[in-house]
């Protein structure tokens, strides 16, 4: 009797054969397959199509705010599709949903954030804004300030303007051509920024962007002073400046958008990701009053750019629902009270284990340093957070890694209904990992 394969072993080889997988190694899909395949999830949990329950520390890709199995987002799915799944935004033409979430986000951005731009996700807001603040320029007569300063270790997506800001050299490498006048500076210097632009010359700059809280790069939480510097120096030298809240929008850091925490109200914010934590997809680009109002003067003719799937009904539906329980859960709160817990147990951790070295976080984001020494920040020869990862993921817990250049770098991004039980899980499982890995190094 020929034995039949198992669903797994089914999937695993049409997973080798047909799916080519974004931002993973081709050979070891190739050699393994996939990881993991997840069949369902709850709350803060994943299950594999084996049964093994996984509590997710990274919200998938930072973005699943209000957790698995929401019905209320596939009530919301299906009442739209139901009416309207689809219809096109182009020459004007309009949907109730687009316009209802128009107007909430422009209710719970901050300052003056009025008008919004819909894209389909955190790449093309990207590369949206850089179109938009290029246009805009030309329509204020200056055409030449079209370059865009952003940050080294700045991650903002993978079209080829996105792929061009950010600041990971990795990303850039992956082609063979990169769009031109995009400039990158040191990530923690005010400094380096007015340099580049007496370098420039103002008159050359269209905008300056960053993550109010660089994620991909590791987490890195800008002091409290460099914000405010940053807006002042845009000011000085009409610079447009680009808040990439991708990641760090919608409750990630206890604050509705990051921005917030340092009082700056940037002129272009760009969201994806939590406006419908991940469960359709969904992206924007939000400019101040004072931009639309000079974009309604001063266009002329059509805008010639916009997606198919600008102002989606079903996906601006599912956005409106999204932020309803996000405000109704109080879980921009929860984000602020858990991520003061998740700061607790990650300097309890680098206490009692000589190979944590620097721990942040703001809310429930957060990263910790894998080192050999403590007091020097000596590393590893090889990238021991990869091994922790690896070994978390074996006893239920995902988690990410970053590891570029020197960085050996785990981050967490959990999703914001956890609590104070899931995240002493988290740390209890991180913990053993750790001690397991390390012991023989």
């Amino acid at each position: 009797m020929i034995k039949q394969p198992t669903l797994t072993n089914e999937l695993v080889e049409l997973d080798k054969k047909h799916f080519i997988h974004p931002t993973s190694s081709i050979k070891e899909q190739q050699a393994n397959g996939p990881a993991i395949i997840f069949k369902e999830g709850k709350g803060v949990y994943l299950t594999d199509v084996n049964g093994q329950t996984y509590i997710e520390g990274m919200a998938s890709l930072w973005n699943v705010n209000i957790g698995y199995g929401r019905k209320e987002l596939a009530q919301a799915a299906q009442e739209q599709m139901e009416k309207l799944a689809f219809s096109s935004c182009f020459a004007t033409f309009s949907n109730e949903p687009a316009i209802r979430l128009a107007e909430k986000i422009a209710q719970i951005t901050p300052g003056d954030l009025n008008a919004v731009f819909f894209t389909s996700g955190g790449s093309e807001s990207n590369d949206t804004a850089y179109k938009l603040v290029r246009h805009y320029w030309k329509l204020k007569g200056l055409p030449n300030k079209s370059k865009i300063i952003s940050r080294q270790k700045a991650y903002h997506g993978v079209a080829v303007g996105a792929t061009s800001a950010t600041g990971i050299e990795g990303f850039q490498n992956m082609t063979s051509s990169l769009a031109p006048d995009f400039l990158h500076v040191d990530p923690f210097s005010t400094e380096a920024v007015r340099a580049i632009i007496e370098q420039e010359g103002a008159d050359q700059i269209a905008a300056f962007i960053a993550e109010p809280i660089q994620g991909a790069g590791g987490v890195n939480i800008p002091s409290n002073e460099y914000f405010q510097e940053i807006r002042q120096i845009c000011d000085e030298h009409n610079i447009l400046l680009i808040a990439d809240e991708v990641i760090t929008g919608f409750g990630r850091t206890g604050k509705m958008f990051a921005c917030e925490h340092w009082n700056v109200v940037p002129d272009v914010m760009l969201i994806a990701k939590g406006v419908t934590s991940g469960y359709i997809p969904l992206g924007g680009v939000v400019i101040r009053e004072k931009l639309h109002k000079e974009f309604i003067e001063l266009s002329e003719g059509t805008l010639l750019h916009g997606f198919t799937y600008s102002g989606h009904p079903t996906s601006c539906a599912v956005g409106l629902r999204n932020i309803q329980i996000i405000e109704e859960e109080n879980l921009v709160e929860n984000s602020r009270k858990m991520g003061e817990e998740l700061h607790k147990q990650l300097k309890s951790l680098q206490s009692e284990l000589p190979v944590i070295g620097e721990v942040r976080s703001l809310g429930l984001i957060g990263a910790l340093e894998i080192v050999k020494n403590q007091k020097t920040n000596e590393r590893f020869p090889t990238k021991v957070s990869a091994l922790v990862v690896s070994e978390a993921r074996k006893r239920g817990l995902i988690l990410r890694t970053v590891t570029f250049n020197e960085a050996d770098t785990i981050v967490f991004a959990p999703p914001l209904i956890i609590n104070k039980q899931e995240i002493e899980k988290v740390f209890e499982i991180l913990r053993a990992s750790i001690i397991e890995v390390t012991k023989n190094l």
